[in-house]
């Protein structure tokens, strides 16, 4: 064995070499364990740990990999130190907790693949696929702030919908169960981006001049809007009416999937057929964009009608609905 160098003069590179049995590999410490500072944090191992299976220190053990030893016997790793008990304990029992964090687990993949542990990389890449996996399950609400950000949402390439919910732009008293409605069409969006979270792009629009409204977008542009919002002609004053047209919301929902794979004019000549029957004197459906050339590019605007209350009905007077 080579003299070891005395504390003022620097490490030595030297060959490791076992000696009769693999746990005396003089070479690295003198005897079965085996010293290891890997960027200035000390472990203190045994040649049987580090020789499980085949990596880089065990390579050091057997001659095949140089290894940097200093005055005190030190086997000198110039690597962070941070992850390195996560890759000897995997060397101890074969596996490890890891953390939970992409940033860290991906700093451990780092460290398993330079020592050259597979079972720790497969160990660490397992992990990260899953976290990929629950990252992707996620329900996320993206929320409009310009018309910018709302175009490269529409160009999505899935089917969106949009819910447009501005309590604060009325000029407008409500009536008495207009916020209750609001809250309605806000647990819907939120119970419909659930059931089809993965499949559907929703979207919250908190601009604009609408109070309460859904659009449906396929293929890049509107195919179906639902306005929930009506304005209530009472004897001295006008009321905002919020409305909570569930059924309609719903269908057009299941509308819109037909484009989940970009179907095209296919999925266009489908819906703008018809449509579900609307409930008399409560909503007013029209369509937009057809004609000439525009037969696939028409839009379902399905409106709640302005209506009058009995305040303004003469005696006997049946309700009259004003478009």
């Amino acid at each position: 064995m080579s003299a070891e160098p005395t504390g003022s003069e620097p490490p030595e590179v030297l060959p490791v070499t076992p000696g009769g049995q693999e746990e005396k590999c003089t070479g690295l410490a003198g005897s079965r364990y085996v010293k290891l500072n890997v960027g200035g944090a000390l472990h203190y191992t045994t040649i049987q740990t580090l020789s499980k299976t085949d990596n880089l220190l065990k390579s050091m053990c057997t001659g095949s990999t140089e290894a940097t030893i200093d005055s005190e016997g030190w086997v000198i790793v110039d690597r962070s130190g941070r992850h390195f008990d996560s890759v000897l304990n995997f060397l101890r029992d074969g596996s490890v907790p890891l953390p939970e964090t992409t940033r860290e687990l991906e700093e451990v993949l780092l460290e398993a693949r330079f020592y050259r542990v597979q079972g720790l990389v497969q160990h660490c890449l397992t992990a990260l696929q899953k976290q990929r996996e629950r990252h992707e399950g996620l329900c996320r609400i993206p929320m409009i702030t310009s018309q910018k950000e709302e175009q490269r949402m529409i160009s999505w390439r899935k089917p969106v919908v949009k819910l447009q919910h501005n309590r604060g732009n009325n000029k407008y008293s409500y009536t008495s169960n207009s916020d209750d409605n609001l809250l309605k069409n806000i647990e819907l969006f939120d119970k419909l981006g659930l059931r089809f979270n993965g499949r559907v792009l929703f979207t919250k629009d908190v601009l604009g001049d609408e109070i309460c409204c859904w659009s449906f977008y396929g293929d890049g542009r509107k195919i179906a809007e639902v306005c929930c919002t009506s304005i209530v002609y009472a004897t001295e004053k006008k009321q905002t009416k919020v409305e909570f047209p569930e059924a309609r919301i719903f269908e057009e929902t299941l509308n819109i999937l037909i484009y989940e794979k970009g179907s095209g004019g296919v999925a266009s000549s489908i819906l703008d057929t018809g449509g579900a029957a609307l409930s008399p004197g409560s909503l007013h459906s029209e369509e937009e964009g057809g004609g000439a050339g525009g037969g696939d590019r028409r839009v379902r605007r399905i409106h709640v009608r302005r209506h009058i209350t009995h305040d303004e009905r003469g005696h006997g007077q049946q309700t009259v609905y004003k478009d």
